[in-house]
């Protein structure tokens, strides 16, 4: 029974930093559960200034194209992952697909 205690704490713990890790991040928590542990976190995307990039692009004879279209697609959405410990004691983390 101890030993079922002390492997939730430290379960709990482990949660907990893995929790913190991502909120120092930018991530921010929309529903978290102790009891299961998981929690469901959110990253909003950065805003692109595309006329910014466009004299950038044109400075640099179309080199800068490539950056700017990583910002514009990828780092510009918004991020939704689940973080859970499971039965085992590992954590996980996996993408949330609207």
């Amino acid at each position: 029974m101890k030993n079922q205690e002390l492997t939730n704490d430290e379960n709990k713990i482990k949660f907990s930093k893995i929790l913190k890790e991502k909120i120092n991040k930018g991530f921010v928590i929309e529903e978290r559960n102790d009891k299961l542990p998981f929690a469901v976190l959110s990253k909003k995307g950065i805003k692109v200034n595309h006329n910014i990039n466009f004299l950038y692009s044109c400075a640099t004879l179309g080199l800068w194209s490539i950056p700017w279209m990583y910002r514009s697609f990828i780092s510009s959405r918004e991020q939704r992952i689940l973080v859970a410990i499971d039965e085992d004691g590992n954590a996980f983390e996996d993408k949330c697909y609207n």
